[in-house]
């Protein structure tokens, strides 16, 4: 699950108690803290450069958001991506302005590829300084002052950047030394922490992963712990919402094409790296997003993001993510997990509480003897260590009607469709004749009772 910092997760707004208490409801692992570029005041921690006299060092709006994900995330496996680098250590024509609210969306800052100091020693130093406030106590700042925090984390996983490419037209060459750079260094404050590459959003371009993947690229004894990338199904802006649901699901099979690809780049080059696939969705269009969401969107949503599960899992894709916790309108609405109105988490939440309910790491991947009808719906078996569960999903938007086999006859179901809206799964028990009706969009689970 991603979670990234935006002014709904801030203590006072309307959605401050229902989203943290989803995260905690929802108990995933590898959930992922984003501190991401257009919230400048609660993910930058050094909005100025120093200029002499003073330095502008503040985790005072950081701070709460951190903990918060981290106390809803506790027992849990996190990954921490503080991924916007200060604008001021870019060459650009001019400064780069950030508002003076900290809730106000700024998607205007960014700009510039080129850091002001070609050496990454500066962009290095800020990592360490933040890396040391979360998990050394404090730091020394760049003018010899010591900054205090008596924050003494322990971080599993620290991720680099985010989606380099596109935010900073960063070449693969530039991030992997920035990267070789960064984790040198912070290696040396927590020698247990592990840390996630590339955070790739142009899964379709082979050189990244081609450059990345190569140990020969990187300094020696520098770790690639894990790589992640990112995927979104969307639509056309010629099409109406009507067909999406044919859309979706043909980009998710090209996508699988990709990752297929990207497999085999891997296992020739690093077979060790573990592959995170950290911000997994649907996108509607810009014009759409303006508009009141269609109500069968969510659960179209989630039945793909289900799908997805079943397609990259037959790959043995370590971390299959969905993204996001909190979206609302300026800020990709159409990838939230909760109603920004109410605070009560939608279908897509509810999909992914189902499936990590059900399902984890070592299940093994079975086939039942369904009569299938590839265009209709999608399955998957698994043997789980709480016996055999089938994961369903209705493709279309229309009732689809599937016959089981006799093996699942009683067996418990869970569902999540547009009967239980925002709610949690529904559970019932398979009809006497084996015969299971999903609505539109539908995802269920299935376990046998022993």
């Amino acid at each position: 699950m991603l979670v990234v910092v935006n002014a709904k997760l801030r203590k006072g707004s309307n959605m401050y108690d229902g989203a943290y208490k989803a995260l905690r409801d929802v108990r995933v692992e590898h959930a992922r803290f984003l501190a991401w570029y257009p919230y400048p005041k609660l993910s930058v921690a050094e909005l100025q450069p120093p200029d002499g006299k003073r330095t502008y060092w503040d985790f005072s709006l950081i701070d709460p958001l951190v903990f918060d994900f981290l106390n809803a995330s506790k027992g849990h496996v996190t990954h921490i991506d503080f991924s916007t680098i200060p604008q001021w250590m870019f060459k650009t024509t001019k400064p780069v302005p950030y508002p003076a609210d900290p809730d106000e969306i700024a998607f205007n800052y960014t700009g510039g590829s080129e850091f002001r100091d070609s050496t990454l020693k500066e962009v290095t130093d800020y990592f360490v300084r933040v890396f040391s406030w979360y998990t050394q106590g404090g730091f020394t700042d760049e003018l010899g002052k010591y900054h205090k925090s008596g924050h003494y984390l322990k971080i599993p996983y620290w991720e680099i950047l985010n989606e380099p490419e596109l935010e900073h037209h960063i070449k693969p060459q530039l991030y992997t030394r920035l990267y070789d750079s960064i984790v040198t260094a912070l290696r040396k404050l927590s020698p247990e922490t592990k840390f996630v590459g590339m955070s790739s959003v142009d899964y379709k371009n082979p050189t990244f992963f081609e450059y990345f993947l190569n140990p020969k690229n990187h300094k020696p004894g520098v770790p690639i712990d894990m790589i992640s990338y990112h995927f979104y199904a969307g639509g056309s802006v010629k099409q109406p919402f009507e067909h999406f649901q044919y859309s979706y699901y043909d980009r998710v099979d090209h996508f699988v094409t990709s990752v297929k690809y990207i497999e085999s780049i891997r296992k020739r080059l690093n077979p060790n790296v573990k592959v995170t696939l950290n911000e997994l969705g649907t996108f509607l269009t810009d014009e759409m997003r303006k508009k009141p969401i269609p109500a069968s969107y969510w659960n179209l949503a989630s039945a793909v993001y289900a799908y997805m599960f079943i397609e990259l899992n037959k790959l043995g894709i370590d971390v299959i993510s969905s993204s996001q916790l909190v979206g609302y309108p300026g800020q990709y609405p159409d990838v939230s997990m909760m109603n920004w109105e109410n605070a009560k988490p939608n279908a897509r939440y509810w999909t992914l509480k189902l499936i990590n309910d059900n399902f984890g790491p070592g299940d093994k991947l079975i086939e039942p003897e369904l009569e299938w009808n590839e265009l209709d719906y999608a399955y998957q078996a698994f043997i789980t260590p709480k016996g055999k569960k089938l994961l369903i999903v209705n493709k279309r938007n229309t009732n689809t009607v599937i016959k089981l086999p006799v093996d699942f006859k009683r067996a418990k179901v869970s569902t999540v469709d547009d009967i239980s809206g925002e709610n949690a799964a529904i559970t019932s028990t398979l009809a006497q004749d084996n015969v299971l009706d999903m609505k539109p969009n539908a995802v269920s689970v299935l376990t046998i009772n022993k």
